[in-house]
């Protein structure tokens, strides 16, 4: 029984992880986004091929 506990504890701590790492992901991309809006052309011109690229 206590070992059970303990099981239903590590997998609500791994769910909280998750839901943080979830998160900080979400963040990460949308503040991505934002920075490609703002500088689509400079971020594009960036990947042009020059030469025999």
């Amino acid at each position: 029984v206590e070992e059970q506990a303990q099981d239903a504890q590590t997998s609500e701590d791994l769910k909280e992880r998750q839901e943080k790492l979830n998160d900080d992901v979400d963040s990460v991309l949308d503040e991505i986004d934002d920075v490609l809006e703002e500088n689509a052309e400079d971020f594009v011109r960036s990947f042009v091929q020059k030469g025999g690229q």
